[in-house]
C-alpha cells in the first residue's frame, strides 16, 4: 500500500501571487483570483468600507487558464506582514482568523472549474457589532486541492511516488486582496524598536573594509495601514555626520498591529570612532525615532588596548603591594622577648 504524500502547505504568501499593477488580477500562471468588475471600473482589489454590526455582499471570480478542470477550496483570511521582508501575505486554512477570515464567507467553500473557464462565487461579509474601527486587511483565497510533489536535488535524487516512501508537496493558492476599513476613529501611528548596531572590523586598522549591520523593528501600533519612511543618520565624536540616507527597503504597507524585523547595511563604516545611529520612521500623522550607540575599535587595536590595561592593571597591584610592606611597622620576634627574673633571696645568718 502506497504512502500518501505528506503536505507542505506554503501558504505565507510565498506562493500567493500577488499583481501590483492596478486592474489586473491576482494570478499564478494556472489561474487567476480577482474581483467580480463593478458597474463603473474594474476592480485590482476588493476596497471595503462598513459600520460595526453592517453586512456586505460581493463577488470573487476564479478563472482557470489550464486546458484541464482544477478544483479549490475557497476561504477567507486574515493578511499580516511577513517577518522576512515584510511582504503582504495571508493566513492558511487551518490557522485562526479574527477579521476578515472570520467575517467573510463565500457561498461555496469548494469549486471545480473546467479548463479555460471563469467561475463567479457571492461571497458575505458580516462585521461584528465589536468590530474595531480601522483597517482589516484580508483576502478571499483559491487554494488548489491537488498536491504539486517536489522535486528534490541532484544529491537527493527524485521524489518517486511509487516507491512507498513518504514524501513532499505543495499547495498552491492565489488571492484576491480584501482592504475592509470599519468606521470610527482612526490613528496612524508607527515605531521604532530594538535598534542594534554590529560591527565588521578588519584585523589592521586600513587594511580591508569595514562594514557595519544595523538592525531594528518596525511596529504598526496604530489602526491603520501606514506606507512608513524611514531615515538613518549616524553620528561620530564631536557631533560629525557620519552617514544620512533614506532607506528603500521598506514595507510600503506596514498592516495594523504587525512588526517586522529588518536590517540595513552600513558599507565604508569607521574603523576608529565612537557615536550613535538614530532610525526616524514618518508616515502621515506619526513620527517617532529610536537610537543605539556604538564604539568602533579594530580588533588589532582592540587587543593591544586591553594588553595594556591588564599589565598596567598589574603593575599597579605589585607597585601598592611594595608600598604597603615598606609601610607596615615592624614588630619584635617572639625569640627576641625577655621574662623578668625573680630576685634571688640571700640565705639568713644563724646566730
Amino acid at each position: 500500500m502506497r504512502k500518501p504524500y505528506a503536505l507542505l502547505l506554503s501558504l505565507l504568501g510565498l506562493l500567493l501571487a500577488w499583481q501590483a499593477t492596478p486592474a489586473h488580477a491576482a494570478d499564478n500562471g494556472s489561474w487567476s483570483v480577482y474581483p467580480v468588475a463593478s458597474k463603473i471600473a474594474a476592480r485590482p482589489y476588493f476596497y471595503l468600507s462598513a459600520d460595526p454590526g453592517q453586512t456586505l455582499t460581493d463577488q470573487v471570480a476564479v478563472q482557470n487558464k489550464t486546458g484541464g478542470p482544477l478544483t479549490f477550496r475557497l476561504y477567507a483570511a486574515d493578511a499580516y506582514n511577513t517577518a522576512r521582508d515584510g511582504g503582504f501575505a495571508v493566513r492558511g486554512l487551518t490557522e485562526r482568523m479574527s477579521g476578515v477570515g472570520a467575517w467573510a464567507k463565500p457561498a461555496k467553500s469548494r469549486i471545480t472549474v473546467p479548463g479555460h473557464t471563469t467561475v463567479t462565487v457571492p461571497f458575505t461579509l458580516r462585521v461584528p457589532d465589536g468590530a474595531e474601527p480601522g483597517d482589516h486587511p484580508g483576502a478571499v483565497v483559491a487554494l488548489d486541492v491537488g498536491v504539486h510533489p517536489l522535486e528534490r536535488s541532484r544529491e537527493w535524487g527524485r521524489i518517486d511516488p511509487g516507491s512507498g516512501s513518504l514524501a513532499l508537496g505543495v499547495q498552491r493558492a492565489v488571492g484576491a486582496r480584501v482592504y475592509l476599513r470599519v468606521s470610527g476613529p482612526t490613528l496612524p501611528a508607527v515605531s521604532v524598536e530594538h535598534v542594534r548596531i554590529s560591527h565588521h572590523q578588519p584585523l589592521i586598522p586600513g587594511l580591508g573594509a569595514s562594514t557595519a549591520t544595523i538592525s531594528y523593528t518596525l511596529r504598526n501600533t496604530g489602526n491603520v495601514t501606514v506606507d512608513p519612511k524611514v531615515e538613518l543618520k549616524a553620528r561620530g565624536l564631536f557631533g560629525r555626520t557620519l552617514l544620512d540616507r533614506t532607506l528603500t527597503r521598506v514595507p510600503s504597507q506596514l498592516l495594523p498591529g504587525q512588526r517586522v524585523r529588518l536590517t540595513e547595511t552600513w558599507s565604508g563604516a569607521p574603523q576608529l570612532d565612537w557615536g550613535d545611529v538614530t532610525l526616524t520612521a514618518r508616515a502621515p500623522g506619526t513620527r517617532q525615532s529610536a537610537s543605539a550607540s556604538f564604539l568602533a575599535l579594530p580588533w588589532l587595536f582592540a587587543g593591544l588596548v586591553f594588553a595594556a590595561g591588564l599589565t598596567a592593571g598589574v603593575l599597579l597591584v605589585r607597585a601598592r603591594r611594595g608600598r604597603a610592606r615598606r609601610s607596615a611597622p615592624v614588630r619584635p620576634s617572639p625569640r627576641a622577648r625577655t621574662t623578668p627574673s625573680r630576685p634571688r633571696s640571700s640565705p639568713s645568718a644563724r646566730p
